[in-house]
């Protein structure tokens, strides 16, 4: 009977274990930045004036 269970025991986890390897892993993708959290980053480090900021914010929406 205890062999029938660790059989059982056995057999659900490498069933987990291929199913788990099959999932697509989306956390390795990186990520990338929006050209507007960019422009933003640079506004707010002081790169840009506001007057750049305004233009090339318009430029995108555009």
């Amino acid at each position: 009977m205890l062999r029938i269970w660790i059989i059982i025991i056995l057999a659900g986890v490498i069933i987990y274990v291929l199913f788990r390897s099959r999932k697509p892993r989306y956390y390795n993708t990186p990520y990338s930045e929006s050209a507007m959290d960019i422009l933003k980053k640079r506004y707010a480090n002081g790169e840009i004036s506001k007057e750049e900021f305004e233009r090339m914010k318009n430029d995108l929406r555009s």
